[in-house]
């Protein structure tokens, strides 16, 4: 029985998950060209060949939500693809920004067994 055990542990520890990625981890907002506003840009990178649609979402410490603009809130990003985008926030919102999430969408058409959703955040400084 312990033999099991060991071997699921290997199985578990030798898998790899696969799921986007959000970069930089601890992203900085800096000034953008326009006044009263800032701008955070960001790297992501598709390494699910299941999924090709990522929501872009802004949070605060308690997890609210709070107001941005990017050009595509609901991006397409094809499997192995990169992407860079910008989120510009207003200044008087920028204190309450602390998180920057991706959250994988799919088609109904395109689920394919359970329809895993993966959520990937960066924590801004």
């Amino acid at each position: 029985m312990m033999k099991y055990g060991y071997a699921a542990a290997l199985i578990l520890f030798f898998s790899s998950a696969a799921a986007h990625e959000l970069t930089p981890t601890y992203p900085e907002i800096e000034p953008a060209y326009v006044d009263g506003v800032s701008v955070i840009k960001m790297k992501m990178w598709n390494r699910r060949s299941d999924a090709s649609y990522y929501e872009v979402n802004v949070f605060d410490d308690e997890w609210k939500s709070v107001p941005f603009a990017t050009s595509e809130k609901i991006m397409k990003l094809g499997y192995l693809e990169h992407k860079s985008f910008e989120l510009y926030i207003r200044d008087a919102d920028c204190d309450k920004v602390a998180y920057i999430c991706t959250t994988s969408k799919q088609l109904k058409q395109d689920v394919q067994s359970t329809g895993i959703k993966s959520r990937i955040c960066s924590r801004v400084k």
